[in-house]
Parts: C-alpha cells; sequence; structure tokens
C-alpha cells in the first residue's frame, strides 16, 4: 500500500520507516493543529493507529473530533503545571504559541495575534488518564517556544515514548534538550526542522533514521502538499473533458448504433 505522507517535512515518512511493523499503534501529539494540513500523524491514523491530540484552538479541536473519532482530543495545552493561561492564538496558522516573547515578535511583524485563555495540563496527567498501560510509539512536540514547558511537565520515567519529534529552530540554540537525554534519551537526527530522539531501549530503530526519505519508501505527496508540483487548474480542467470525451467514445463503440455504422462503411468500401 502507497503511504500518502501530510507531514511538511518528511516526518511521517521517516517515522513510518521506524514503526511501520506496529499494528494499531499509539501517538502523542502537542500541538496538533489541523487534521490534515501538514500533520504527521494523518497518515498513521489512516493506516489503522489511533492517538492524543493536545490542541488548544477551538477550530482545530473541533476539526479533529469530526476527522478523528478514534482519537482523545484534549482542547487544552501542555505545560509544567494544571491550572490556566495566557495563550497566543495567531487563526488559520501554526504559528499560535505560550510563548509571550514569540508572540510579541509575531505581533511585530504584522500577524494578528489574539490573547486566549486556555487550560494547561501536564503531559503526566495526560498519560495517566489517556495512556496508562499503553505503548507510545512516538511524540510529537510542536509548540513555538514552549517546549521547556511542556518537557518540564512529563515524567520520562513512567511514560516512555519509543521517538520523541520536537520542532526546532535552524539555529537550534534552545536549552531544553538535557531535558530529554537526560530522562535516556538520544538526538539521533536533526532534519533541518526537528530533533529526533530515539530512547535508549529503543536505539535498535536508529538505522531507520539514518538515512533520507527516498524511492525505496513508496510514498506519494498528498495532494496540495507544499512540495508537490501544482496541476494548472485550466489543465485540469482539459484533462477532466478528455476524459470525459473517451468515455463517451468507448459507450459509443459497444453500442449496436455504432456496430450498425461500421458494418455499413465496410459494405461500402467493397462497392
Amino acid at each position: 500500500m502507497t503511504f500518502i505522507s501530510y507531514a511538511q517535512n518528511f516526518e511521517d515518512i521517516r517515522l513510518w520507516r521506524a514503526l511501520k511493523l506496529f499494528e494499531n499503534g499509539f501517538y502523542i501529539d502537542v500541538g496538533a493543529n489541523d487534521p490534515v494540513h501538514d500533520s504527521v500523524t494523518k497518515a498513521f491514523y489512516d493506516h489503522g493507529w489511533q492517538g492524543i491530540n493536545v490542541e488548544p484552538m477551538q477550530d482545530y479541536c473541533d476539526a479533529l473530533r469530526r476527522q478523528r473519532p478514534r482519537d482523545t482530543t484534549l482542547q487544552c495545552v501542555a505545560s509544567d503545571r494544571p491550572g490556566e493561561l495566557t495563550f497566543y492564538g495567531i487563526a488559520d496558522t501554526g504559528l499560535s504559541t505560550a510563548d509571550p516573547a514569540v508572540a510579541k515578535a509575531r505581533k511585530d511583524l504584522g500577524m494578528n495575534v489574539q490573547p486566549l485563555t486556555v487550560t494547561a495540563r501536564t503531559l503526566t496527567s495526560i498519560c495517566e488518564e489517556h495512556a496508562a498501560g499503553r505503548t507510545i510509539h512516538f511524540l510529537k512536540i510542536d509548540v513555538e517556544g514552549h517546549e521547556e514547558t511542556v518537557l518540564r511537565g512529563m515524567d520520562f520515567t513512567r511514560f516512555r515514548p519509543m521517538v520523541i519529534l520536537i520542532e526546532t529552530p535552524w539555529a537550534r540554540d534552545h536549552t531544553w534538550e538535557h531535558l530529554v537525554t537526560d530522562a535516556g534519551y538520544q538526538n539521533v537526527l536533526f532534519d533541518g526542522l526537528n530533533s529526533y530522539f530515539l530512547a535508549d531501549e529503543h536505539l535498535h530503530l536508529k538505522p531507520a533514521f539514518d538515512i533520507p526519505p527516498c524511492n525505496l519508501d513508496d510514498f506519494r505527496l498528498c495532494k496540495g502538499h507544499k512540495l508537490a508540483h501544482p496541476l494548472n487548474t485550466d489543465l485540469e480542467t482539459a484533462l477532466q473533458r478528455a476524459e470525459h470525451a473517451e468515455a463517451q467514445l468507448r459507450a459509443l463503440q459497444n453500442s449496436r448504433t455504432w456496430r450498425t455504422v461500421q458494418k455499413l462503411r465496410n459494405l461500402l468500401r467493397r462497392a
């Protein structure tokens, strides 16, 4: 079965290469955003997996609940303590953040940043309620500058995702990586956008991350993917018309009228 990739930087292909032998796997997606566009988990859901989506924005949360009935979707942010906090929403983007400095920088760029009061939960409490006794095949974190606070709320001694995928800045000037490595994980890849960490007990999966996605992964990009060549709409319309005309011609060729016309032509040729 050809794998359809939805993630923006082939993250789902890399993860699938490492984890595809696990049937009905389980993921946690912190900062899940849209259920399809740039989604790291969409392809896994389509292959029968399920998981937990942590998403504070109302529209994305509603869409996830509609389109992912097997998943548990929580409208909250992951943090280092429970309660409420200010979240800075930027509608119709994946750029919303709980980090006020990041929010200010994006507002200075002219983005429409809207402060919201949202519920905060620790990842530990989320796992206690929704992942107890389950193998967590991967944890994805994309929180626009809020990574350290999310990680400080996770007990990696009790809950051990096999793979942790964290969106990181190109400069990689973050200060939180020791929270992951000290918990028994090794950084096995930086793909230009994300850092991948493997649990020490699952380092046998490292070869799956050694080479970039390639033809042998048997994947296709989803329709509308940013890296896919867009089909000109006029050309697409013309192709649809051509296909319709071909279908009509095939139907005519199979009809009794067509066979009669062909017989008359043959008789005229012999005359």
